[in-house]
């Protein structure tokens, strides 16, 4: 094949790096390709403890002439355990999809809240260093609220207390 032809040819085949790339943009999508991947593996995992089971009842009952009684058993040991043991990695797999699922939700959730954070710091800064201004209240020297109603004729010095009682 020449050039030309492999890469019309290339163009049939869609990029699956874009493609995969597209996904981890955009958080549902990718919530949606690990959902897959688990109902995946978890069709994988029933096939396989039918398999396991299957292969191990096939094997625990194939005896050869001149066998002791639980030799046949013994032989089949080693076939179930590493059926058992993929069983349990696909479980650890199945769990990591489901982890990997949530940690994206709380990144996205985080990366919301960081940006809402940075704008109430940046107004509440704005406010410290641009307080309102606010106008002073009207000082009345020499009558307080009372007015004269009170006989109350402003501050005076401890001196001036010749009339009053104490309490």
């Amino acid at each position: 094949m020449s050039n030309d032809e492999l890469n019309e040819t290339s163009s049939f085949f869609p990029d699956h790096r874009a493609q995969l790339r597209q996904i981890a943009e955009n958080p549902a999508a990718f919530t949606q390709l690990l959902s897959d991947y688990h109902s995946v593996l978890m069709d994988m995992r029933g096939k396989i403890e039918v398999l396991s089971n299957e292969t191990h009842v096939h094997c625990k009952n194939t005896r050869v002439e001149g066998d002791k009684w639980g030799q046949a058993a013994l032989r089949a040991r080693p076939v179930a355990k590493a059926l058992k043991r993929v069983i349990k990695d696909l479980e650890s797999l199945m769990l990591g999809l489901q982890k990997s699922a949530h940690t994206r939700h709380a990144h996205d959730e985080k990366i919301a809240e960081v940006g809402r954070q940075r704008k109430e710091k940046a107004l509440a800064k704005e406010r410290a260093m641009n307080p309102p201004a606010i106008p002073a209240p009207p000082q009345s020297v020499g009558t307080v609220h009372g007015g004269e109603e009170s006989g109350y004729t402003g501050p005076s010095s401890i001196f001036d207390l010749n009339d009053r009682r104490s309490a």
